[in-house]
């Protein structure tokens, strides 16, 4: 149940498999190698198996980083209408 706490590429792995529910909604696991499916998010939980990654973004680079910031952005939009309107 370890949280990923950065966006990364698998570059060692045995049997991995990630809860991306957190991103996707999904909740079947993904089995993660480094052949078919190299990417890990932050965000998502090591469910099964161990691994070592390379770290590729961190914090607002990430892909949950995107995310909220994309989710800030559009509240942040509507209370700049509301003051207008005002």
């Amino acid at each position: 149940g370890d949280l990923l706490p950065a966006d990364g590429i698998l570059i060692q792995g045995n049997d991995l498999k990630i809860d991306e529910s957190s991103l996707t909604g999904e909740s079947d696991q993904v089995k993660k190698s480094l052949e078919k499916d190299p990417m890990l998010l932050s965000g998502t939980h090591v469910m099964e198996g161990s691994g070592r990654m390379v770290v590729t973004a961190v914090g607002i680079n990430s892909q949950t980083g995107i995310i909220f910031t994309l989710l800030g952005a559009g509240e942040g939009d509507e209370e700049k209408k509301v003051k207008k309107g005002k």
